[in-house]
């Protein structure tokens, strides 16, 4: 992840999101994200029907794993979960949510990243 800005760095999670959609702008890494993302959804869903809490522990794990691949090997770029871990944990739901609702797409052209 760059530390560069188009404008101002992020002072609330209304400025950080474009950036952090900018971060992924390729569609295998939002790939990654999202396998990351509904294994993670699938852990937590089997940790309550279970009562496994030990399972928790796969969260992150599993989470990291697809999003980290994507950002080091497909963007090239330094995660932005190193300088701002609450603000992109709650990006990648967001993104994650947008793009299963079919309302990504729109976000995306109009920060002029390819779909």
């Amino acid at each position: 992840m760059s530390d560069k800005y188009e404008a101002a760095p992020p002072t609330d999670f209304a400025s950080f999101f474009p950036y952090y959609l900018r971060e992924h702008a390729h569609p295998v890494c939002r790939a990654l994200h999202y396998i990351g993302t509904s294994l993670v959804i699938a852990i937590a869903v089997a940790a309550l029907y279970t009562g496994e809490a030990s399972y928790l522990w796969f969260m992150p794990l599993v989470g990291y794993f697809f999003a980290w691949v994507g950002h080091f090997f497909i963007e090239k770029n330094r995660p932005a979960t190193f300088t701002y871990p609450l603000w992109s944990l709650a990006g990648d739901f967001k993104m994650y949510f947008l793009f299963i609702t079919g309302r990504l797409g729109p976000q995306l052209k109009q920060l002029g990243i390819k779909a």
